[in-house]
């Protein structure tokens, strides 16, 4: 592990941004410069890689002093790179933005200002802009209800989160699942704390769609979502609904958009 000074601006919260990557050379360099060129200056930045065999470490090296932490080892996947980052972080505010993913320049400056403004909240989420695999972009709005979110899927953005150190006190991302350790990791919160949450009408972070849950069968997608929403505290007869809830809008999008 590399390690540098951390950037501490007095009477500034301490915002910690966490990439975590594995052979992400194609993009890193872009989401590496969205960080570092935040107009909010108070930053810790770390970079959790997960052995790289591509050109992945030398692009991390040029950056190497300007970023607090950077390491290289191999690691069980994506969640568990995440909470390796989470374990070196010492802001007020966690951040995640993927390798592939960026911010606009003023991303943390927003959730800072939220932040001064709700600070009794734990969690702070607004949209994302899509990058579509043709290069095209489409604004997405996250401001679900609670009913979608609990029983249909992740209606909250997890790449726009910003949630407090406290919060993972006593929490860690499901190194179990490969897709939806997010999606059980903020359901727990919710079904324990539903007012705890911001929403931030703006977007902030761009969304390449190219994820790890895109690669995922739909069988595998709704077994892991099974298995999140009972880890979360949800009862069979509520997971039962939430499958049918599923199929049935299935149906009616295939019936009628196919």
């Amino acid at each position: 592990m590399n390690k540098m000074k951390n950037k501490i601006i007095e009477g500034e919260p301490l915002v910690s941004i966490i990439t975590v990557v594995y052979n992400g050379e194609k993009y890193l360099d872009q989401t590496i410069q969205s960080v570092l060129n935040q107009t909010y200056k108070n930053i810790e930045y770390i970079i959790v890689d997960g052995f790289s065999t591509d050109r992945t470490l030398d692009i991390i090296r040029s950056h190497e002093s300007v970023l607090d932490y950077w390491i290289s080892e191999p690691d069980k996947g994506l969640y568990d790179a995440m909470n390796k980052g989470i374990a070196l972080a010492n802001g007020e505010l966690i951040g995640m933005i993927n390798s592939d993913d960026w911010y606009e320049l003023d991303a943390v400056q927003i959730i800072v200002d939220a932040f001064r403004l709700n600070n009794t909240k734990e969690i702070f989420h607004g949209n994302r802009t899509d990058i579509l695999l043709n290069g095209n972009t489409r604004l997405k709005v996250f401001n679900q209800s609670g009913f979608k979110f609990k029983y249909y899927g992740m209606t909250y953005n997890h790449p726009s989160m910003f949630i407090k150190k406290s919060v993972y006190k006593n929490n860690q991302y499901n190194t179990n699942l490969k897709a939806l350790s997010d999606y059980e990791f903020v359901l727990k919160i919710f079904l324990r704390s539903p007012n705890k949450f911001h929403f931030i009408n703006k977007s902030y972070v761009n969304y390449r769609l190219d994820g790890i849950s895109g690669q995922m069968s739909d069988r595998n997608i709704l077994k892991e979502g099974y298995i999140s929403r009972k880890n979360a505290g949800l009862s069979y007869f509520e997971n039962l609904f939430s499958f049918g809830l599923r199929w049935v809008v299935r149906k009616f999008l295939t019936k009628n958009y196919a």
